[in-house]
């Protein structure tokens, strides 16, 4: 590793480390070929197949960083292995979306928006995400455009670090109301908790690596490399030793990608999305129709939670199935006293007899 000095003619400030990319580019590539043999296995193509996409950026980001720990100087493999390793963690968070709309449809009636309406407006807010990653990344790591550009990427980026980190925020608030709710409704069901507690592991580790990225560009934001008076070891240590990135960006998102190995939702998660506990007892398994929305697309993706139904005294516009299996448990209950009353009737009357 470096050891804090500048190195001359580096894009990186020191040495790229030469064995460590070979290394993190090996794991993740393990990692996404388990992902894939588990899409597979489990049928989960639709639930977590953003880890995959996760895991081939990573690896593909290693490769070019150790093509470029070879020549630190070429400013095109830098902004190559940039791009795909900032654009590979957003992946990760969309596929956490994803997964607590599934938890949300396994507890229908304790879920606060439609469980459909998560991955769709999590999915548009990581679309801006990307594209802002993508070209602030490719334009503040290109030291040959103007001045103008380059903080023109700067700001890209710190929009799009501050925009995740609001996200991840509104997300663990959405899930933890939805546990809450399920602690105060009963709810005890282990596959339910264990997947809650994988996801806040998960998206523990992705709010760290944010910060640490949040805290990276801003000791750098108004810095320029081509001011002759910079002096280099004024530069934060964030920015001087290669260990912060390998720490906080690449073990952390490995640890996650062999979390979501190790403890993969479809171990938790059934398959379908009609599927869900019981409102009786809150353990049973049981099929139901599931959740429809007859609005189009686009209005459920800038109206998520339907407020403009609510305004007009319409609901949220959510059918609650799960309430006439409810009553046709109590219809059924019913119809058994009154056949036990029947029988005591009967008895009765032999007996008069």
């Amino acid at each position: 590793m470096s050891d804090g000095r500048y190195v001359d003619g580096s894009i990186y400030f020191y040495a790229p480390n030469k064995g460590a990319p070979v290394f993190f580019a090996v794991a993740f590539a393990a990692s996404g070929i388990c992902h894939i043999y588990q899409c597979f296995h489990y049928k989960s193509w639709r639930l977590t197949t953003f880890y995959v996409t996760c895991a081939v950026l990573f690896t593909a980001g290693f490769i070019v960083r150790e093509l470029g720990a070879f020549d630190y100087g070429d400013l095109v493999k830098f902004i190559v292995t940039t791009c795909l390793v900032y654009a590979a963690p957003p992946s990760a968070e969309l596929a956490n979306y994803n997964i607590l709309g599934r938890i949300l449809y396994y507890v229908p009636y304790h879920s606060p928006i439609h469980p459909g309406r998560v991955i769709t407006t999590f999915a548009f807010i990581s679309t801006v995400v990307e594209a802002l990653n993508g070209n602030g990344a490719s334009l503040s790591a290109n030291q040959s455009l103007p001045r103008w550009k380059q903080e023109l990427g700067r700001n890209l980026l710190k929009a799009a670090l501050l925009i995740q980190l609001v996200v991840i925020a509104f997300f663990l608030l959405l899930a933890g109301t939805f546990h809450r709710r399920c602690r105060r409704g009963g709810i005890r069901s282990a596959k339910l908790e264990n997947v809650l507690y994988t996801l806040y592991a998960s998206t523990s580790l992705l709010t760290i690596r944010t910060v640490y990225r949040v805290v990276e560009y801003w000791s750098v934001a108004d810095l320029h490399y081509d001011d002759k008076s910079l002096d280099p070891m004024s530069l934060s240590p964030i920015i001087r030793y290669e260990w912060f990135f390998y720490v906080f960006e690449a073990s952390l998102m490995l640890v996650n990608h062999v979390l979501m190995n190790v403890r993969h939702p479809r171990r938790y998660l059934p398959k379908s999305t009609k599927t869900y506990l019981s409102v009786r007892d809150g353990k049973t398994e049981v099929t139901g129709p599931g959740y429809k929305d007859s609005r189009p697309f686009l209005l459920t993706l800038v109206d998520p939670f339907n407020l403009g139904g609510l305004i007009r005294g319409k609901g949220d516009g959510n059918v609650k199935f799960w309430e006439e299996e409810d009553g046709g448990h109590e219809a059924d209950k019913l119809e058994s006293q009154k056949v036990k009353a029947k029988d005591y009737v009967n008895e009765d009357v032999e007996a008069a007899r």
